[in-house]
């Protein structure tokens, strides 16, 4: 559905009529306006009507039409398409939700296309509108508010990851056993799922800010490098965290195994000890006629004597070498 649909011209929103009559009415004109049309999950109809008003390519419609798409940056002729991965971090299991996000960007237009329930635009336009001196730029300013609204959500996430990884860090080295294999990997997923959303954005942004940008040299692109500059910042957050969840993970299963070495040693040190009586006991139970001790009445009490005191010497050794 068309969620909201304007027209700014001088910086400040108008009422907007039929899309191409507007776009005429913008394209022949000097002001710097331009249309901005929000959609959220189109039916095929409404958005068969704003690609045929609006004139977009149809490689990029196709990939609205299936979704799913790898972030990127395309372009067709004078026209920009852009595929932003959305991000939600779930405070109580640590997850972090993916949606999408398509930008249509021309020369008098922005089309944003938004699948799912997560960065609504509508507090990105408004604050926006409340700075007509950026309106003014013309539809760069808005696809800047978008993608720089996207990326600050990625700076919050990279946070929370930061905080869950030192967590997880410290409950590893100082032995806490909530901590388990299971946790680590499901934060190594969460960030993977982080880096493929961040890091193929980053080479096509930053071509749209550097120097020779087809966005031009004005104060769009300089605004656009400041996100890009951001989103470096967030990708080298990534490969750090991957890095040390691996790390975290190998200790964590290092701690285990010198754990289970314990307990082996540990239940070896006891099947020794119960093995000397065993043994002892299975001897003088053989009940052969000519054993020395039948006829003697301190035999038994000697042969209980003897269990304990191997157990005990056996207890003290185990002890003293650490087994136990």
């Amino acid at each position: 559905m068309i969620v909201d649909q304007a027209k700014y011209v001088d910086g400040f929103r108008r009422p907007c009529g039929d899309l191409s009559d507007e776009l005429e009415e913008l394209q022949n004109s000097t002001d710097g306006g331009f249309l901005w049309i929000g959609l959220k999950e189109p039916e095929a109809p409404e958005f068969d009507l704003v690609v045929a008003e609006l004139g977009l390519h149809p490689l990029a419609v196709e990939d609205v039409r299936r979704g799913r798409q790898r972030a990127k940056i395309e372009r067709y002729d004078d026209t920009l398409f852009v595929v932003l991965k959305t991000l939600k971090y779930v405070d109580a299991t640590s997850d972090i939700e993916t949606g999408e996000l398509m930008v249509f960007l021309g020369q008098r237009f922005i089309v944003t296309v938004r699948r799912g329930d997560l960065s609504p635009l509508a507090t990105t336009r408004h604050q926006l509108e409340e700075h007509p001196e950026l309106l003014r730029l013309g539809p760069v300013a808005a696809f800047h508010a978008v993608v720089d609204s996207v990326v600050d959500e990625y700076r919050r996430i990279d946070q929370e990851l930061a905080n869950d990884l030192e967590a997880i860090e410290a409950g590893v080295f100082a032995g806490d056993n909530s901590v388990h294999s299971a946790t680590i990997y499901a934060l190594k997923r969460e960030v993977l799922e982080f880096r493929r959303a961040a890091v193929p954005l980053a080479r096509p942004l930053s071509a749209l800010a550097a120097p020779g940008s087809p966005l031009g040299e004005g104060e769009a692109r300089l605004l656009l490098r400041d996100v890009a500059d951001h989103l470096a910042q967030v990708i080298d957050h990534i490969e750090s965290f991957d890095r040390l969840l691996t790390d975290v993970l190998h200790a964590h299963l290092a701690r285990v195994g010198v754990s289970q070495n314990e307990d082996m040693r540990k239940i070896s040190a006891w099947v020794a000890i119960a093995a000397m009586p065993t043994m002892i006991a299975g001897i003088y139970g053989m009940n052969f006629e000519h054993m020395p001790e039948l006829g003697w009445k301190f035999g038994y009490p000697m042969a209980l004597g003897i269990m304990a005191l191997v157990c005990f010497v056996l207890h003290r050794l185990f002890r003293k070498s650490g087994w136990l």
